[in-house]
């Protein structure tokens, strides 16, 4: 496909003649193929893969395997995330100080469908912290659950509203990270109907939209904590011109976060816009897609969080019968709460649970912590995520490991084969990975894998 003719121009007028042919020559070739590793269930990868540079768990493969039949996969053992989109999570890690440093802290994700970067920050913080992951979209926001559910870290709360709710959340969050929808000018190799819908006129509709997240990322902002600003855009309009309004508008409250370091070898372009720290990323320097990234930080000593007045209660705390069936299922209950919401019953650190309380009470929260399941007789019934949840204890029930085809017809929520199961509940494993459950009764198998989730290739 011929690249728009007005894109052409821009990125002449922008880069240069000689850069932007470049580019444009890159964006004719097959895109690159990438994941990242989830720690918590996977250390090593199972291709041959190449490290990328700035990315503790990222590998670049050298050719796109069938993810979709791969039952690793399934089990949240890897994300396939793009390599450039992988930089979010160091320069979050460098900004908050470091590995350590980011452990227990709350993060916004604030545009964060479908779940590349928000899984990727909630490893970073580890079980102490807290990942709120916004989408506006409704069905986006139903994958990005689908996706912390499959992480299985239990630490995320994945959110549906306009950014301007955040407001309400004022000085909340040690970083806030705006992956600002855009033009898509990145996603060119990869996505026919990004150059389709290209237009200049969607490059300034997106910069009005980008600017009025950013001001609202901004408020739910604490002192001293870290703002970042991402697209997968090249042009200057949706980039440094929205850092430019930026530094207009807040002048003395935006101050530089200590330099990021990046190797000359990686191929990143570094730049400065005011107080930001910029990164660009083009396809034909590195091995990777079109992005573009940029830091600072809220001037200001680092206060205490605020406390949130909820609107209305959501969710509430079960009875002590519930917690000693629902304790059972986990490694630690008594680091645990639990709470139901609707129909569902859930569990969370006990240090998140008034935070997702007053969530609760000002945003429409899909899900958080991790979904247990319901309650009959006085026995659970699991809920899918419960089996991709690190924390479960898999002495609550019995495992049983099955072959890559068993795994298969398991995620296709097909019908099983009796003989491996014992009667009752089981956990199906692959590989040590948990898949998720079934429950045998005499000859038949009742297949639990949730429906929205079967593979349907």
């Amino acid at each position: 496909m011929q690249l728009p003719e007005r894109f052409v121009e821009r990125m002449e007028r922008e880069l240069g003649h000689d850069e932007a042919m470049a580019l444009c020559e890159a964006l004719a070739t097959e895109p690159t193929t990438s994941v990242r590793l989830n720690p918590q269930k996977m250390t090593q990868p199972k291709w041959e893969a190449q490290k990328v540079g700035w990315s503790r768990w990222g590998y670049l493969l050298p050719e796109r395997p069938s993810f979709t039949l791969d039952a690793y996969f399934h089990a949240g053992a890897y994300y396939v995330q793009e390599a450039s989109s992988q930089f979010a999570g160091y320069i979050m890690s460098q900004a908050l100080g470091g590995a350590e440093a980011c452990e227990g802290r709350y993060i916004l994700d604030m545009c964060a469908a479908p779940g590349g970067k928000s899984t990727h920050y909630a490893t970073l913080v580890g079980e102490r912290g807290l990942v709120v992951a916004n989408e506006i979209n409704r069905s986006r926001a139903a994958v990005l659950a689908d996706n912390a559910r499959k992480w299985g870290l239990g630490n995320m709360v994945v959110t549906c509203n306009d950014s301007s709710r955040f407001q309400q959340l004022e000085e909340w969050f040690d970083a806030v990270a705006v992956d600002a929808p855009c033009s898509g000018e990145g996603m060119f190799r990869k996505i026919d109907e990004a150059q389709e819908q290209w237009s200049e006129a969607n490059v300034g509709m997106c910069a009005e939209r980008q600017w009025e997240i950013v001001q609202n990322a901004f408020a739910a902002l604490r002192p001293g904590g870290v703002l970042m600003y991402s697209t997968c855009t090249f042009n200057r309009s949706e980039d440094e011109q929205i850092l430019e309004r930026v530094m207009a508008v807040y002048g003395d409250e935006i101050e530089e976060v200590e330099s990021i370091a990046v190797d000359d070898g990686w191929g990143v372009v570094v730049g400065r816009v005011g107080a930001f720290q910029t990164f660009r990323f083009f396809p034909h320097k590195l091995a990777g897609e079109g992005m573009f990234m940029a830091v600072a930080r809220k001037a200001g000593e680092r206060s205490k969080r605020r406390n949130v007045k909820a609107r209305r209660q959501i969710i509430t705390a079960v009875d002590r019968r519930a917690t000693e069936e629902l304790s059972r299922w986990v490694k630690c209950p008594d680091q645990m709460r639990f709470f139901a919401a609707g129909e569902m019953l859930y569990g969370c650190r006990k240090e998140h649970y008034a935070a997702i309380e007053s969530l609760s009470g000002v945003l429409s929260v899909i899900y958080s912590g991790v979904a247990m399941g319901q309650i009959f007789k006085g026995r659970l019934k699991p809920d899918g995520a419960l089996a991709m949840y690190v924390g479960m204890n898999r002495s609550a029930v019995k495992c049983c490991e099955v072959d890559e085809e068993a795994a298969l017809r398991f995620l296709r929520k097909q019908d099983m084969v009796a003989e491996p199961f014992v009667e009752g509940l089981n956990l199906v494993m692959f590989e040590g990975q948990a898949l998720g459950f079934v429950k045998r009764i005499g000859a038949r198998v009742n297949n639990m894998y949730p429906n929205s989730l079967r593979i349907l290739k």
